[in-house]
């Protein structure tokens, strides 16, 4: 098909193809015996195996969501929290309610996930959610109710600002108090479940962008870098 074509050609049309043609671009360069097209046949191969690999992930991933639609439920959302461990700043929860056919590409427990590439999956995520809302109590009432009991209010107001009720919720390790849904805790959730992973993405950068506002405030504590965590600078800073 494209042995009548420059390598350079080739090649652009390798970069704007569709992830779902590779099979039939690769095939069409099988007689191709050029090195500069064997070695594309071989770059969009590999394209290719990873993206069927992601897709395969991110179908083990939603394993928690098929089983509460096979049970009746399909408003699931999912739920996680960031700054539990911080010295400093809010608690912050996100719940995420996601299409059924939802395969974002990437979404994982957001410690496993690179600053930069959190923050392009967070505007994926919201902008293809059926809902999402976060929760957020400050460091004052974390120190009077303590951080359990912040954690929880934090995931009711999450869940309650969702505009949609979920018929199920799927949280990371906990089960959460005074709500009426049915729910599931699911130990290391934000890698076990889509839900709970986009959940952890999206709270992960909104408190990290409240801690860089906090920078700007504080700018002697170095919260733009550290985001409130014990690194051996805050607590130079705070001494």
């Amino acid at each position: 098909m494209y042995l009548s074509e420059s390598i350079a050609s080739i090649k652009e049309k390798l970069n704007a193809i569709n992830i779902n043609e590779l099979p039939e671009f690769i095939e069409s360069l099988k007689n191709d015996k050029r090195m500069g097209a064997v070695k594309l046949a071989q770059t969009a191969q590999k394209k290719y195996d990873s993206y069927t690999a992601e897709m395969e992930r991110l179908k083990a991933l939603s394993y928690y969501e098929n089983l509460c639609r096979k049970n009746g439920f399909s408003l699931i959302a999912g739920i996680d929290e960031v700054g539990r461990g911080p010295l400093a700043g809010p608690v912050v929860t996100a719940a995420v309610i996601l299409n059924k056919n939802a395969m974002i590409e990437g979404v994982n427990d957001s410690k496993k996930v690179p600053a930069a590439k959190r923050e392009k999956l967070y505007d994926i995520i919201i902008n293809e959610a059926v809902a999402y809302s976060f929760g957020v109590v400050s460091s004052d009432e974390i120190d009077e109710i303590n951080i359990l009991q912040a954690t929880y209010k934090a995931m009711r107001q999450a869940i309650s600002g969702l505009g949609i009720k979920p018929d199920y919720i799927l949280a990371d390790a906990v089960t959460i108090p005074k709500i009426d849904i049915p729910q599931q805790g699911i130990i290391k959730g934000d890698a076990k479940s889509i839900s709970i992973g986009a959940a952890s993405i999206i709270a992960k950068v909104y408190r990290d962008r409240m801690m860089e506002k906090y920078a700007e405030i504080y700018p002697e504590y170095g919260f733009a870098k550290h985001k409130g965590y014990g690194t051996a600078a805050h607590i130079a800073a705070l001494k």
